[in-house]
């Protein structure tokens, strides 16, 4: 019986108790509960390990360490267990993200060991929303793509990608993770572009999804065809699909200085409801 605060890494068969944290706040959660709920806690089919903080013997608070160092329902306490067992293992996670009060206090712990991060993206606005824009139509042109057409998403998503992290996602071992996770969405149904003349001029993915929320990610419209309004309907195609398909809330997070696209996620009927962080390394 774990009577103190402690932490240890979560057994399999702690799948419940861990699930009940992560229900506490479906929106904030959902990347961590979606990979929970396909892979259970087992840290080979997770990705990483699962640590859980007790305090009286509850599981209150959860850290995934995997490619990511995402805290979850983590206060000042479980926050400071959870930077010294980081600081004791080493950095093995290409970045710490997750809401921005418990992720900032956890930065400022590892910056000593860890630091100087590459980047640190201290103010991220999450966003949601439980319904249809009234006034902006989904582009009919937006659809899922296709199993055959990973040569016409992937150059799309590369290009995503490094304008947004600032590295190449093919750097390191040649692409085959980043690779192996689009092929992961296309395969779910979860990426939506549209294609003309053969090219992605839009594109986004739901990429992380439970049945009480799912997340947008990887909206991106090619920069030759920037200010046609094409985030809008894109957007609004993506989220027809998120809540007719997936679940009743739809989320993102964006990246405060990104105005632009901050402004048409609200004309879409996204609104503030918190803020993430992010460290990236």
């Amino acid at each position: 019986m774990l009577t103190t605060t402690t932490t240890k890494v979560l057994e399999p068969g702690e799948l419940d108790a861990a699930l009940a944290v992560l229900d506490r706040d479906p929106v904030a959660n959902a990347f961590v509960a979606a990979r929970v709920q396909v892979a259970g806690l087992d840290p080979w089919r997770l990705g990483g390990e699962m640590w859980g903080w007790y305090a009286g013997g509850r599981l209150e608070s959860l850290c995934y360490a995997g490619a990511n160092l995402v805290p979850v329902c983590a206060g000042p306490e479980a926050v400071r267990a959870f930077a010294e067992r980081a600081r004791r293992a080493g950095r093995r996670c290409s970045s710490i993200v997750g809401p921005a009060e418990a992720t900032a206090e956890l930065w400022s712990l590892l910056e000593p060991h860890w630091g100087p991060a590459r980047e640190v993206r201290a103010h991220q606005p999450l966003m949601e929303t439980r319904g249809m824009p009234a006034d902006i139509a989904p582009d009919p042109l937006v659809r899922r793509i296709r199993k055959d057409e990973m040569d016409v998403i992937m150059p799309a998503c590369v290009a995503m990608f490094t304008e947004e992290v600032g590295v190449s996602p093919l750097a390191g071992d040649g692409g085959l993770l980043y690779q192996a996770r689009v092929a992961e969405l296309v395969g779910a149904g979860r990426s939506f572009a549209r294609v003309e003349d053969g090219k992605v001029v839009f594109k986004a993915e739901i990429g992380a999804a439970t049945r009480r929320a799912c997340q947008i990610q990887g909206v991106w419209v090619a920069p030759e065809h920037r200010g046609r309004g094409l985030s809008e309907t894109g957007m609004a195609a993506v989220l027809k699909y998120a809540l007719t398909e997936v679940a009743p809330v739809v989320s993102l997070y964006v990246n405060d200085y990104n105005t632009a696209a901050r402004a048409a996620y609200r004309r879409v009927g996204f609104q503030e409801v918190g803020a993430f962080m992010s460290v990236l390394f």
